[in-house]
């Protein structure tokens, strides 16, 4: 009953410079993202709020390209802000999230075991502590949006989860300094319109 979400909130995409053009120029429409690692499973990705933390993404996107594509024409880093609805969402967020992830989890477990396959496994990464491949949290919650078709139920439009990432902010503070909400988008029509972010006017208070 309470899974609406009847807000409009702020989203950023970090990209490239061609794909900001392409978007906000030629009316494009950002493409999901299906790697068996994303966080919320598939759908198109952004921070809540966050400008800062998609610019950072955004570098580090463009950087990883341009050493993994060294003869080619190195990418520039953008944002894309959004304006978005949640509409019927998955908030993981909401202390109710958990049954229907354990759920969904127990489902992937029992049907992996059936046929003799492991269940896939979150991972850090080199350099990082963090879990940054979460490819069983994405097998688990695309599992249950498998449930949701298989049994007429209603789909969900987008996922929500807040993730604490990073280092302390300061000697042993239980606040990381990359902690941050993150949205999927399944539904395209949550998304109500593009925008290019722009710089504050620092003559004039924050609204």
């Amino acid at each position: 009953m309470y899974s609406n979400l009847p807000n409009l909130i702020i989203g950023f995409h970090g990209c490239d410079l061609d794909t900001y053009r392409n978007v906000l120029y030629k009316h494009d429409r950002l493409q999901a993202s299906h790697n068996s690692y994303d966080w919320l499973g598939g759908g198109i990705y952004f921070w809540e709020n966050s400008l800062d933390r998609a610019e950072e993404w955004a570098v580090s996107y463009c950087n990883r390209y341009r050493k993994n594509h060294s003869g080619e024409k190195p990418k520039e880093p953008a944002v894309i802000g959004a304006v978005i609805s949640l509409g019927h969402c998955l908030d993981l967020t909401d202390y109710g999230s958990a049954s229907i992830l354990k759920t969904g989890y127990e489902i992937l477990k029992l049907e992996l075991s059936l046929l003799g396959k492991p269940l896939p496994v979150n991972r850090d990464v080199t350099g990082s502590k963090d879990l940054l491949l979460r490819e069983r949290d994405c097998a688990v919650i695309e599992r249950i949006h498998q449930y949701n078709r298989e049994n007429g139920e209603r789909p969900y439009d987008s996922v929500r989860g807040v993730f604490v990432e990073g280092n302390p902010v300061y000697e042993d503070s239980g606040i990381m300094e990359k902690t941050h909400t993150q949205l999927c988008i399944i539904n395209p029509n949550c998304i109500k319109g593009y925008f290019s972010p722009l710089l504050p006017d620092r003559e004039w208070n924050m609204v």
